[in-house]
């Protein structure tokens, strides 16, 4: 199934999710119903940036952005991770009223039902966009795809918490799992965040990564004398690699140019989506130019 048509599915399935949920919390009167409405809602609200942002980032380089739309996989993923804080906050908000003052929650049965229903959706959801991200290498549905989870973890939690506040008659549960269950998906957050955001300030990749990079390239070392200036960055689904070659001065530009196609398809049979910027350079070009750092 393509991206754009699992992110749109996802969208459908938190619109019910969250008609659902918001019924129930009315009903019942549980902020931990309320809470996951609101998370739910926040799902959403991500689902829907997911599916713009695909189809966005898939266009091709124009005029305007010669190096492609990727980075707004990114900026999704930084928002919706922005959106769990804010969901986080707006539960321990709502929670700590509730401890304040605790009122005896109504239909608990209902709400167990609802909670229990909208985590199986959202686990099969989950799960199909997860598999989409891993082949299309999209940020922005791996993002999505982690909301979606951490909502069937939370789903499950409220549904606990409101039968063990029904069978003991303590109504403190309620919020009480509230507080615990914002904890938890402010703390999921930040590894969104350390997966987002840095790829907008053009951070390299990471060093299993880039080492895995210069080792397909330094088996070709009989036939260069070095490399240098290696540079690497990430832009949505894509990987960016530039990086000099200092080739002896007697090659001819085909053998040059050979030489460069080898080591580009050779990349790119490890990372596909590389985009490979390859700067030959002869030798006694090497010797009178300034020196420069060399791996």
């Amino acid at each position: 199934m393509e991206p754009s048509r699992v992110a749109f599915l996802s969208v459908l399935s938190n619109t019910l999710v969250v008609a659902l949920k918001i019924i129930v919390a009315i009903i019942t009167g549980s902020v931990a119903v309320l809470s996951e409405a609101i998370h739910t809602t926040l799902d959403l609200a991500a689902s829907l940036i997911a599916f713009f942002s695909v189809r966005i980032s898939g266009r091709p380089a124009d005029k305007i952005h010669p190096y492609g739309h990727g980075k707004v996989e990114n900026i999704s993923g930084t928002v919706e991770t922005l959106l769990i804080y804010a969901a986080g906050i707006w539960i321990i908000y709502e929670s700590v009223k509730k401890l304040i003052q605790p009122e005896p929650i109504q239909l608990p049965a209902l709400g167990v039902m609802v909670m229990l229903a909208g985590a199986a959706v959202n686990f099969f959801v989950s799960r199909l966009i997860d598999r989409t991200a891993e082949r299309s290498h999209s940020v922005a549905m791996k993002s999505n795809a982690f909301h979606l989870l951490t909502d069937v973890y939370t789903s499950l939690g409220v549904a606990v918490s409101l039968l063990l506040a029904a069978l003991t008659g303590w109504s403190v549960l309620d919020p009480m799992i509230g507080i615990v269950l914002a904890c938890f998906i402010m703390f999921e957050a930040t590894k969104l965040m350390r997966a987002s955001f840095p790829p907008l300030l053009d951070a390299h990749l990471s060093d299993q990564e880039e080492n895995k990079i210069m080792s397909i390239i330094e088996t070709y070392k009989k036939e260069y004398i070095e490399f240098h200036n290696f540079r690497t960055r990430r832009s949505g689904p894509e990987e960016y690699i530039e990086f000099h070659l200092v080739v002896p001065s007697h090659l001819e530009i085909d053998a040059v140019e050979e030489l460069s196609d080898q080591i580009e398809e050779s990349i790119k049979r490890e990372i596909p989506r590389a985009q490979i910027l390859i700067h030959a350079e002869p030798e006694y070009e090497r010797k009178h130019s300034p020196k420069k750092k060399d791996f």
